[in-house]
């Protein structure tokens, strides 16, 4: 019973974050119904299967499942949000520290995420 309110709890909170997502510019929304997904397969499969058939995501979370794969369009949109990330880092008061680090960490996410298929 514990497990099971664990992997919906996370389910749960995985699918608001990505709700929010939706009308929040800059937190994703995919990779939240990717977790979603992925913790209601272990404690709420009537959600994975309603989030595996979603019209508009369902075949985002298939492909992430079988090839890992990122469509073209989503890693354009995230890669423009990083170099605006890096921009406003420049242009705020950050420590010197941050405006090093945040940039060689995103460009570590951005080569993962590149390297990830298309389709």
């Amino acid at each position: 019973m514990a497990t099971t309110l664990f992997w919906r709890t996370l389910a749960l909170t995985a699918l608001m974050l990505g709700a929010i997502g939706i009308v929040l510019p800059g937190l994703p929304t995919v990779p939240f119904l990717i977790l979603a997904a992925w913790s209601g397969s272990r404690g709420w499969p009537a959600l994975e299967a309603h989030l595996l058939d979603h019209p508009k995501h369902g075949d985002t979370i298939r492909r992430w499942r079988e090839r890992r794969a990122i469509p073209r369009g989503a890693k354009i949109a995230a890669t423009l949000m990083m170099l605006l990330s890096i921009t406003l880092i420049f242009l705020s008061a950050a420590p010197p520290q941050l405006r090093i680090a945040i940039p060689l960490l995103l460009l570590g996410v951005a080569t993962w995420l590149w390297s990830r298929p298309d389709e």
